[in-house]
C-alpha cells in the first residue's frame, strides 16, 4: 500500500513539474472557437491535432527547451488540420500605411482568421512611418512567429522567426506591421504538433479613430444625384470593444442636396454623439439611443464618437459609421 501512494504522489508531481514547465508562464485555458467553426477540445498546448479539428486557442506560448522538432525543422499543417479561417477584412477597406498614421502608441482591434490563435490585446506603436505591434496571446501553444506562409516559414532562416517573450507572465510576440486594414498572412509554429499553422491578422485603422490621417474617397449626394425626400440605406458602425451596433438599415432624409441618418445604437445608454467638436442629443426618451447626424458621404468610414453612460463615469467612445451607397433606395 505504501509503495503505491508513494508511486501515486511521484507521479503527482511529475504532472504538477511538467505544468509548470509548458509554455509562457505555463497557465491551462480553455477556449471555444467562434461561432460558425467546428466544436474543438482544448488544452493548454495551444496547436492543433492531425485528425483534421484544432485541440486548443491557448496560444502564444514561449519555446520548451529540449523539444524534438524546432521551427526550422518543421512543417507546414495540412488541407484538413485546421478550422475554416474567417475573413478578416471588408471589400470596401483599403490598406493604410504607416506614414497614414500620427506617431505615437494605441491599443488597436486586431482580426484573427482562426479562433486557435486569439489575441487578448494590442499595442501598436507608430514612429517616423514604421508600424510594430505587441500581440498579448491567450495561452502558450506556439513558440514562434513568421511574417508569411507556413510553406515560406519552413523555407526561411531562423533568424527570420519572431520568439515569444514573457511579458508579466502573459505570452507575447512584437511584429512589424506593413498596413492596417490589409490581411497580413502570419505562421504560428505549434509546439505539441511541431508544425506551421497559416493565419491571417488584420488591424483595424477604425479602432485608432483621429490617428488616421487619409485623404478621404467618398461618395457625396450630388454624385448620386438623388432628389429631396426619405430614403434608406444599409450602415455598419465600427470601433470600441466591438459589441456595440447600430440599426440597418438607416433612414436617411435628403433636403436641399444635405442627408440626414437616423442612427439607432443596440444600447438605451449613450447621452450624446460627437461628430467633429458638434454634439447631437437623443431625440427619443425611452428605448435604444436614437440619434439623427448629417452624412457627409457614403462609402468611407465616417469618424464619430458616442459618449456612454454605463460605466461607472461616462465615457466617449469613437467609432466609424460606413454608409453603403449601392443599398439605397427610396423609404416604403
Amino acid at each position: 500500500m505504501r509503495k503505491t501512494r508513494k508511486k501515486a504522489a511521484l507521479v503527482l508531481l511529475a504532472l504538477l513539474t511538467a505544468a509548470q514547465l509548458n509554455g509562457c508562464g505555463g497557465k491551462e485555458t480553455t477556449e471555444t472557437p467562434a461561432e460558425g467553426t467546428a466544436s474543438v477540445q482544448t488544452t493548454a498546448h495551444g496547436d492543433e491535432t492531425g485528425s483534421g479539428m484544432e485541440t486548443s486557442t491557448a496560444d502564444g506560448g514561449a519555446g520548451i527547451a529540449g523539444t524534438e522538432t524546432s521551427a526550422a525543422d518543421g512543417q507546414t499543417a495540412g488541407e484538413g488540420e485546421t478550422v475554416a479561417p474567417e475573413e478578416v477584412v471588408e471589400d470596401w477597406m483599403v490598406p493604410i500605411a504607416g506614414d497614414q498614421v500620427k506617431d505615437g502608441e494605441y491599443d488597436v482591434e486586431v482580426k484573427s482568421s482562426s479562433s486557435m490563435f486569439k489575441i487578448t490585446d494590442c499595442r501598436l506603436t507608430v514612429k517616423d512611418g514604421e508600424m510594430t505591434a505587441v500581440l498579448t496571446m491567450s495561452g502558450t501553444g506556439y513558440s514562434q512567429l513568421f511574417m508569411g506562409t507556413g510553406e515560406e516559414a519552413v523555407k526561411a532562416d531562423e533568424s527570420a522567426y519572431i520568439q515569444a517573450v514573457d511579458a508579466d507572465g502573459k505570452c507575447t510576440f512584437e511584429i512589424p506591421v506593413k498596413a492596417l486594414d490589409e490581411a497580413i498572412d502570419c505562421a504560428a509554429f505549434s509546439k505539441k504538433k511541431e508544425k506551421w499553422y497559416d493565419r491571417k491578422l488584420a488591424f483595424l485603422a477604425s479602432s485608432l479613430g483621429d490617428a488616421v490621417s487619409v485623404d478621404v474617397k467618398m461618395t457625396t449626394i450630388s454624385d448620386l444625384a438623388l432628389e429631396d425626400g426619405i430614403y434608406e440605406a444599409d450602415v455598419v458602425l465600427e470601433g470600441g470593444s466591438g459589441r456595440a451596433s447600430v440599426e440597418s438599415p438607416a433612414k436617411i432624409t435628403v433636403k436641399q442636396g444635405e442627408a440626414t441618418a437616423e442612427i439607432i445604437f443596440s444600447s438605451p445608454n449613450y447621452d450624446y454623439v460627437r461628430i467633429g467638436e458638434e454634439k447631437y442629443e437623443p431625440v427619443n426618451t425611452e428605448g435604444n439611443s436614437a440619434f439623427e447626424i448629417p452624412v457627409d458621404g457614403f462609402d468611407y468610414r465616417m469618424q464619430i464618437a458616442a459618449d456612454t453612460v454605463a460605466m461607472s463615469t461616462p465615457h466617449e467612445i469613437d467609432y466609424t459609421l460606413f454608409f453603403d451607397s449601392a443599398t439605397i433606395k427610396k423609404a416604403e
